[in-house]
């Protein structure tokens, strides 16, 4: 038997309204009446965690445990957690939320029919979700702290409902250039490096420059194959970046960015100079 949760949301107050099943099991279900009855008095009280029996929700991991970044492309993600019940686990759900309360601003629910849990006592369940920046995120104020909810099925009808178990941001997506010149240039002369870091607007849904943000300029000596950092150069008003350098060998240059809570970690392509 599939059981699975809706949500709908009553006068600001997240309100899991109905558990489905198929025709002629629904009405029979003990864990689907179990969980109506529980959610309802759930919403009243501010969408705290709801339990029956043993059925526990952990181990959750967004996307891989990578960090979510969106551009102005839909993103598709996985949400996966333990699930764990004496009697093995029927179903899963889980959905994504921003605000205050569930659905204030923002709700992205599960791809249908895309929970996936493993076999045993606690198995590993699998939900995809998809972002749609142009909808999902009409606001730049939107990318930081989403919510999990989740909630698993014990075979035996013991079920947990566990109420924002996990949370995190979705990053703007940023590019970040660079130029060394001039090329070739002899050796112990000047080089100037510029550059330019600039992020998504999912407002405009076009990139604009991050401004005063520090960025470092590294260098890797022709043949290594590491960088090493020269100096922290901060981006200007229109997330411009300048600087120069002496040259001294052949090698590649270029800016990299540490990221924020709002936007990802990025590098430049390498910029190869000849020294002579």
């Amino acid at each position: 038997m599939r059981i699975r949760a809706s949500v709908a949301v009553v006068t600001g107050a997240l309100a899991l309204t109905s558990l489905t099943a198929p025709a002629a099991q629904a009405d029979d279900s003990p864990s689907a009446a179990a969980a109506r009855s529980a959610s309802a008095a759930n919403g009243a009280k501010g969408a705290n965690d709801v339990q029956l029996g043993d059925t526990k929700i952990s181990n959750v991991v967004i996307n891989g445990g990578k960090p979510v970044v969106a551009a102005t492309a839909d993103k598709t993600i996985k949400v996966s957690f333990t699930a764990g019940d004496k009697s093995g686990i029927e179903s899963a759900d889980a959905f994504l939320w921003h605000g205050t309360e569930a659905n204030t601003d923002g709700f992205i629910g599960a791809v249908e029919d895309s929970a996936k849990c493993g076999k045993g006592t606690t198995p590993t369940c699998t939900l995809t979700f998809v972002i749609e920046p142009w909808w999902n995120l009409s606001k730049n104020s939107l990318g930081t702290n989403w919510k999990v909810d989740a909630t698993a099925f014990g075979n035996d009808g013991d079920f947990t409902m566990r109420d924002n178990v996990k949370s995190f941001n979705i990053l703007r997506a940023a590019k970040l250039t660079v130029n060394a010149t001039p090329e070739p240039v002899k050796k112990g002369k000047t080089l100037t490096v510029t550059g330019a870091l600039t992020r998504i607007n999912w407002e405009t849904e076009k990139y604009a420059g991050y401004t005063v943000q520090p960025v470092k300029l590294q260098f890797r000596k022709k043949g290594a194959k590491t960088y090493s950092t020269l100096k922290t150069v901060k981006t200007d008003k229109k997330g411009n970046l300048k600087t120069t350098v002496k040259a001294t060998v052949d090698g590649d240059y270029r800016y990299s960015f540490a990221g924020t809570n709002t936007t990802q970690a990025v590098d430049s392509g390498a910029d190869a100079i000849d020294v002579r």
